[in-house]
């Protein structure tokens, strides 16, 4: 078995996957749920205006909550009634669907602008739990949905939600004229509202977002050899940051934004490195003659998580931010890389390979218990959701790449896929 991230960011292997079309929308699919999801019914909103609405709230609000695991919807055919008031509510009508809960509300148009007025009942107790009032221009109705649907699982759940969150990943596209163009993109945390960010040619890999969310650094290798540029999303405006001779690679943001950690190999094996974005000035943190990369900051900003096979085989390794020796962290499995913090810090994600299977693995930082949560052969590249609650990782099916989603329990899995093509290497924005 080839060590697939110690090969990629060396760069002699590019694991790269061709796309037959366009890239579409990231289809979601609940693959296992909890036994014990909760039934609610998300009644389709009223509208009041003259033409039909950009975007359909209730379902948005509905397709969230249900690809949590936590929920079970109804379906709106087997709904008895559809109120979108309070006093339209008939308890006793959701009581016999077995619903312990209820969403209504309506929207009405105000001067180009949107109100929306929902309420969420506690079905079994016939009374209000929530009532909230928005109003939004067009272009936020989407996000509109994301943040009801924040509302009501914090609501019942007592817990931090990512549905108004992004993604972004990597896809690659073989034109009519057989040439590969790759592809980064972003889209909701949902998969919807793809845009490109970078293009090209020659292989892009290594998205890695800015505290703020604003920017992105990656890999590219449009100029035929490796650099790492950031790039401001909103303006598309980037700038190349690192090009030197040999590696150039996995870029990290230091928590305030000031700083990438990277690998470079310019003075010989791969070494970690910071680079101060205002300075452009490099400070070398290691210098083994192994391979050290893949450096991920502490959500402090005291400490450097990296993979290196210094002991032999790749195994994770924590060192003072600054510099200085390094502690391993892993001994569990011949294989652990490609770490991730939680937002707490109190968690890594990894790649934890044993036996020839490589898998997605939390391992809590204070007890160094190590939970493997995915079962693939070939299972890479993981990335907590900014509340901690799901990893998302690519994956293989059927021979192509997908992405994947667990949540740190284990008991909800999902996978994200385009309609043709593959999908890989992705990273969940921090907010």
């Amino acid at each position: 078995m080839i060590e697939l991230i110690r090969k990629n960011l060396l760069g002699l292997l590019l694991v790269v996957y061709a796309v037959a079309a366009q890239s579409e929308e990231l289809t979601i699919r609940i693959t296992q749920g909890s036994e014990k999801a909760v039934p609610i019914a998300i009644v389709p909103f009223g509208w009041q205006g003259a033409t039909p609405l950009p975007d359909d709230v209730s379902t948005i609000v509905d397709a969230d909550l249900n690809r949590t695991g936590y929920f079970r919807t109804l379906d709106r055919e087997q709904m008895l009634t559809k109120p979108t008031r309070p006093e339209e509510v008939v308890f006793k009508n959701w009581q016999v669907l077995g619903q312990e809960y209820l969403v209504i509300g309506q929207i009405t148009p105000d001067s180009g602008r949107y109100n929306i007025d929902f309420q969420l009942f506690n079905v079994y107790k016939n009374e209000p739990l929530m009532g909230y009032k928005m109003t939004v221009p067009p272009n936020e109705l989407r996000r509109s949905a994301h943040r009801i649907s924040d509302l009501i699982y914090e609501k019942l759940t007592g817990k931090k939600s990512d549905f108004g969150t992004r993604i972004a990943y990597i896809t690659s596209v073989t034109e009519p004229n057989g040439r590969r163009k790759f592809k980064l993109q972003v889209a909701d945390a949902d998969g919807s509202n793809p845009k490109t960010v970078a293009a090209s040619y020659e292989p892009l890999m290594s998205p890695a977002w800015s505290p703020d969310g604003k920017m992105l650094a990656y890999v590219s290798f449009e100029r035929k050899s490796s650099a790492i540029y950031v790039q401001v999303l909103a303006t598309g405006n980037r700038s190349r940051v690192a090009e030197f001779p040999g590696i150039n690679g996995a870029p990290s943001w230091s928590p305030d934004g000031s700083k990438l950690a990277l690998t470079l190999s310019k003075d010989g094996s791969p070494d970690i490195y910071t680079l101060n974005l205002s300075t452009r000035s490099l400070t070398k943190l290691t210098s083994e003659y192994s391979i050290d990369t893949e450096p991920v900051w502490s959500p402090d900003g005291g400490s450097i998580v990296f993979t290196s096979d210094r002991g032999g085989k790749p195994q994770l390794y924590i060192m003072p931010a600054h510099g200085g020796s390094a502690k391993r962290l892993t001994f569990q499995g011949d294989y652990n890389a490609g770490a991730a913090f939680s937002s707490d810090g109190r968690n890594i994600a990894m790649v934890h390979g044993n036996r020839g299977d490589y898998r997605v693995a939390v391992m809590d930082m204070g007890s160094k218990a190590i939970n493997v949560l995915t079962a693939g052969r070939l299972d890479e590249s993981p990335s907590f959701s900014p509340s901690g609650g799901m990893v998302l990782y690519a994956s293989r099916q059927g021979g192509r790449g997908v992405l994947s989603a667990v949540s740190v329990d284990g008991r909800t899995h999902q996978k994200l896929t385009l309609e043709s093509g593959a999908v890989r290497e992705p990273a969940w924005s921090p907010q």
